[in-house]
């Protein structure tokens, strides 16, 4: 194609507040691609406004209007998207949906070990300071001690690939210390085995959970009219291609809805020849989307129209759950999301809930972060227990709705 490996993923940054970026990629098509763009558009931080989607199975052309952070590090943003866009080289041996390359080994996974005093705010300074060395929080366990101290447990992967050098690790005790002060009492960090960690955690949501908390769990057998909505819709055309399912989608925008289509449709290896979103007026969006099969035919099966219909209503609509608890004298906060298949949990939200957490001036005295199996499907769980001191005159329905707008981008 003539296409230069720099000139795979462009950006253009706005010259003006008001205007967005443009991304633009250009590169050999797999499956999921779209998916895998707008999950690393959804980490930095950046709000998809505008896109056209364009591919014949082989070669794709992607352009994204973005917005939301002053503060992107574009060069690092463009590197990260070039890193998922299949080789240029290879664009001759690729066919209609090539498969996403099976990884022959986890990524290494690392345990930090962090202790300082406790103060508020303290659980969000340390996980934006995490977020900035591009690490991936992919369990946390904290606790806090009577005498006001307080031990972080963060099992983390870097994306740079990086920890197992001594430099990486001692950049990110010195950041930290850094930036919290003398706040820190110590920093360690270790390679742990990966496999044991993510089969510890790969167990059922106790029933209780699931009983005290609705919000968690819908049910996906229901059909289609019993999940309306007059913020979304989703309808299904076969009339308008001889070749393609034309989807229509017209909801209200959220932080990461986009990604939350292309991951609905990952799951479901469906490929998108072309595509068109828009935000409009008052916050809507309207979706269109020509898609395919694997088998490379539209979707003429009625139960395939309404199963992919129902769940990219469910996502729309509730793409995470949040429930405040009553633990005996204690609250809990509860947030869940769906894995993707390929095992990857949506970015940015345990920094969600700890900024709008900190922004109500509410304490966190524990916290974990689990994987679990709800259903058929596997879920980020994330668990906080709320300190009741200078916090508890806040209304728990208060607290669920703050966390629920920042982690929906409304706040």
């Amino acid at each position: 194609m003539g296409i230069l490996q720099d000139d795979v993923v462009l950006v253009r940054p706005s010259e003006k507040d008001d205007e967005p970026t443009v991304i633009t990629v250009n590169c050999p098509d797999k499956t999921g691609l779209g998916c895998d763009l707008c999950r690393i558009i959804l980490f930095f931080g950046l709000n998809i406004v505008r896109g056209d989607v364009t591919t014949d199975g082989k070669w794709c052309y992607i352009v994204f209007w973005v917005t939301g952070n002053s503060s992107t590090r574009w060069g690092l943003l463009k590197q990260r998207l070039m890193e998922v866009c299949p080789s240029c080289s290879s664009a001759s041996m690729l066919s209609y949906f090539r498969p996403e390359p099976q990884s022959s080994k986890p990524p290494d996974m690392f345990l930090l070990k962090f202790c300082c005093h406790d103060r508020r705010g303290l659980l969000h300074d340390v996980t934006w300071v995490l977020c900035e060395l591009e690490l991936l929080i992919e369990k946390v366990k904290v606790s806090t001690t009577p005498d006001g101290k307080v031990m972080d447990l963060f099992f983390i992967i870097d994306t740079r690939e990086l920890m197992h050098t001594a430099k990486r690790q001692r950049d990110t005790c010195e950041h930290l210390k850094h930036v919290l002060g003398d706040a820190v009492i110590s920093c360690e960090i270790e390679m742990i085995d990966t496999e044991v960690m993510l089969c510890s955690q790969a167990s059922s949501l106790p029933p209780e959970i699931v009983e005290e908390s609705c919000s968690l769990e819908l049910n996906e057998k229901s059909p289609s009219r019993s999940l309306a909505s007059k913020d979304v819709s989703v309808t299904l055309d076969n009339s308008l291609s001889p070749s393609h399912t034309l989807v229509q989608i017209v909801c209200q925008d959220h932080k990461g809805l986009i990604y939350d289509i292309m991951r609905t449709l990952k799951d479901y290896n469906i490929q998108i020849s072309y595509g068109r979103f828009n935000k409009k007026q008052k916050k809507i969006c309207e979706i269109d989307l020509f898609i395919m099969q694997a088998d490379g035919k539209k979707i003429l099966d009625q139960s395939k129209q309404n199963a992919l219909s129902t769940r990219l209503q469910i996502e729309l609509i509730r793409p995470l759950r949040v429930a405040v608890l009553s633990r005996g004298p204690d609250t809990e906060l509860l947030v869940a999301n769906p894995t993707e298949l390929s095992g990857k949990g949506r970015p940015l939200v345990f920094y969600d809930i700890t900024l709008a957490l900190k922004l109500l001036d509410i304490g966190i005295f524990l916290a974990e972060i689990r994987r679990h199996l709800i259903g058929d499907r596997e879920w980020e769980v994330y668990r906080v227990m709320l300190d009741e001191g200078a916090g508890s005159s806040v209304p728990r329905s208060k607290i669920e709705e703050g966390v629920r707008k920042m982690l929906m981008g409304w706040a």
